[in-house]
């Protein structure tokens, strides 16, 4: 306590006093520092318990006080330049990595960390100071889990705030050892003419200040192994960038956060030249990408997709998997794993557009070439359900464009055009699409929410590889034939191929009469309320059962299918889609049309609902009531409009449902007592009775599902066209019954 008043009366007098000679000050403390190591014998006294943490906060002070009295801004006080001749900071750096005496590292890095902070002179220009900067930060490097993190965390604070302020101080302190020697003389050729003079007279200290702290250094040579070689800087080895990464890997949260932090800050520096550094000649990208392979590569073999869903909503700066979710094997990791991805995918979307190209390049390169697309084409249906869920949940946390766009190429490819039905899969998107009809269920229904989640991206060229590029010119559309003046001509249930005469002798009636003529728009399109019929009365009176429900009535569709439609309307805003199609040439002569491999999948499936498990029939209608929800004109004629005039051999959405209506109304000829059995299945659906199991279950539960299917198409083309609004211009949802 007295040493430490005596030296605030002394700061005291010497503000009062110039007379006070702060070099000499200075000097006489960092001999202190050196004679300690000369005279002590005590190896095993903590360094916080001797003089040392002292004798460097008041050289630090006195730097600090002394700058504050340059009458000329910018130049270097005597002290400093003591500091910068003497290769102080390389004499501590040396000491810091001898741990001598215990817990010296851990000064250095404090006082390295106040010095850069507080001195507002720059400093890292200097050999004598960023070399021993890159010292630092490989002893910390070296070191896992050591007992020094907040100490390096806060060092590598300040150095990315420094970075942040100056981006040219970046090759300062990321260059390697042969870069160092080759630009030494030139380096210090370039410091202001002050400090030049200063470390050129290196040998001619100031006549008031004896070499005492030179000779002390080189006496601690003796003692100490000197670091008189240069810096190394492979991208193996540690530096600040892999100093940073080793922090975020940290067990502390508190360090791994401020890491990650720093991290992103040096990723976003505005400087071109800079960010074409740090991806040019630094293992910035490579290391933050290998960290996430490694967490990848350390995930179970196989992991529940039900498990992988319910840790939705990880965040890089809350990677911790909530602990309310129930326990599984992997859960930590998966977390760690999402955590970090979702890391990257900010990192993308904040950093230099140098930085964020390459970062998604070698993300997409490394994780999704090397390591998933093996995995998406295993043999193993576990290998494929484990990496296919991992995919998607990927795509859920997704954000940053860079990334999508290198997401989408790996999927889908680059190639815009339509594919023909004798084609193979020449992308994985076309495997993939495979998938979705595949003899595992549970495969089927983890692709199906893989391209789910795809839909809801932001890039276009996945509706159109997917989509548009099949629909484009209309050629579902009959040529030469004028749009249907009745309902009558569109459904003709003798002329129709997918009706027999058995079917219509089988007692079906739709559940309306149908109107004896649709209602058409000024603009020639069909009214929305018959389009809106048309699905509501596509299953028969004997085939529903909501009406015996509160809970599922159609305006419950109405509000949730107005918040995705206004939700996907932003989305697509700026891809400037036409408001209507495009008039059809009546002298233009048809073309065969293919509607896709991933539409034919989906209708493939929709015929098939009668007989899939419930869980499939859900997300194969989810997958398609995505679709429908694009307001894309060409999207809504082929999946919304029963009226269009299909071309001989096409296929709709529409004429698919009633095919399968038709194939509804001959089974339930078979099934005794079907209302009963009907009603009974979709109360055990919603969980009003208990589960049990009956004959037919599989034709019911799906004879359920189409039913509310039929209402979600009815409710999103009510949204997309109101009756009361304009062509593609939305108004708000009904209040109460529809």
């Amino acid at each position: 306590m007295l040493s430490r008043l005596g030296a605030l009366l002394q700061e005291a007098v010497g503000a009062r006093e110039p007379s006070i000679d702060l070099l000499e000050a200075f000097v006489e403390h960092w001999k202190g520092i050196t004679n300690y190591y000369i005279e002590s014998t005590d190896e095993n006294t903590p360094a916080k318990k001797t003089d040392i943490p002292w004798r460097l906060k008041q050289m630090l002070d006195i730097l600090v006080y002394e700058e504050k009295q340059q009458a000329a801004a910018g130049e270097a006080g005597p002290c400093l330049e003591y500091l910068l001749q003497h290769k102080i900071l390389e004499t501590l750096c040396t000491l810091g990595k001898a741990e001598y005496p215990p817990g010296m590292r851990q000064q250095v890095l404090q006082f390295f960390s106040k010095v850069l902070a507080q001195v507002q002179h720059p400093l890292l220009h200097y050999l004598s100071v960023h070399r021993p900067v890159q010292k630092l930060l490989r002893l910390g490097g070296t070191v896992p889990g050591s007992l020094t993190e907040k100490e390096e965390v806060q060092f590598t604070t300040v150095l990315c705030s420094k970075i942040q302020q100056d981006p040219a101080l970046l090759t300062y302190i990321l260059e390697g050892k042969k870069t160092v020697g080759r630009k030494e003389a030139s380096r210090e050729a370039t410091a202001l003419p002050r400090e030049a003079a200063g470390i050129k007279n290196e040998e001619q200290p100031h006549s008031k200040a004896p070499d005492r702290g030179a000779w002390g250094a080189r006496a601690l040579s003796t003692q100490l192994p000197a670091e008189t070689e240069q810096p190394d800087g492979g991208t193996g080895e540690s530096n600040l960038i892999t100093s940073l990464i080793g922090l975020c890997k940290s067990k502390k949260g508190r360090v791994a956060l401020k890491a990650q932090e720093n991290l992103l800050l040096l990723v976003s520096v505005a400087s071109q030249a800079a960010a074409t550094y740090l991806v040019q000649s630094s293992p910035c990208c490579p290391a933050i990408v290998e960290h996430l392979c490694q967490l990848y590569q350390s995930l179970p073999s196989f992991l529940d997709p039900a498990d992988i869903a319910a840790l939705e909503g990880i965040s890089w700066r809350l990677p911790s998997a909530p602990s309310d979710e129930a326990s599984f094997p992997g859960k930590e990791t998966l977390a760690a794993f999402l955590g970090w991805f979702d890391y990257c995918d900010h990192l993308i979307t904040e950093a230099h557009t140098v930085v964020s190209d390459a970062l998604a390049k070698s993300v997409a390169e490394k994780l999704f070439v090397e390591i998933l697309q093996p995995q998406l084409l295993h043999v193993s249906e576990q290998s494929v359900l484990t990496s296919t869920a991992l995919l998607t949940a990927m795509l859920r946390q997704l954000r940053s464009p860079a990334l999508l766009r290198e997401a989408v190429a790996f999927l889908l490819g680059t190639d815009q055009q339509p594919a023909a039905p004798e084609d193979s899969p020449h992308t994985l998107g076309g495997h993939l699409v495979r998938h979705c009809d595949h003899l595992s269920d549970e495969i089927s229904i983890a692709t199906l929410r893989l391209f789910e989640e795809l839909l809801q991206k932001p890039h276009e060229q996945i509706i159109h590889s997917l989509i548009l590029c099949h629909l484009e010119g209309r050629p579902y559309v009959a040529r030469g034939s004028p749009e249907p003046e009745s309902y009558e001509d569109t459904l003709d249930l003798e002329e129709d191929p997918y009706f027999t005469d058995g079917f219509l002798d089988s007692g079906f009636q739709p559940s309306m009469k149908p109107p004896p003529a649709p209602i058409t728009n000024p603009d020639g399109k069909t009214a929305v309320t018959e389009i809106v019929n048309s699905f509501l009365c596509l299953v028969p009176e004997e085939a529903k059962t909501s009406a015996f429900l509160e809970e599922t009535g159609y305006d419950t569709y109405v509000h949730d299918a107005y918040g995705l439609f206004q939700e996907c309307r932003s989305r697509v805003a700026p891809w400037g889609w036409p408001p209507a199609p495009t008039p059809l040439d009546p002298h233009e002569p048809e073309r065969p049309f293919f509607e896709g491999h991933f539409l034919r999948m989906l209708f493939d499936r929709i015929s098939r609902i009668l007989e899939q498990p419930y869980s499939l029939n859900l997300q194969v209608t989810s997958v398609l009531s995505r679709l429908a929800l694009f307001p894309h004109p060409l999207i809504h004629e082929y999946l919304l409009d029963p009226y269009i005039n299909l071309a001989p051999g096409c296929r709709s959405l529409f004429s698919v449902l009633v095919r399968v209506i038709g194939d509804l109304m001959q089974r339930i000829q078979r099934v005794p007592q079907f209302p009963g059995k009907l009603l009974l299945v979709r109360r055990q659906l919603m969980g009003q009775v208990p589960g049990e199991q009956l004959d037919h279950q599989t034709l019911l539960q799906g004879v359920v599902v189409l039913e509310e299917f039929c209402k979600e198409l009815a409710a999103i083309a009510f949204v997309k066209f109101p009756p009361h609004g304009p062509h593609l211009r939305l108004s708000e949802p009904p209040e109460g019954h529809v």
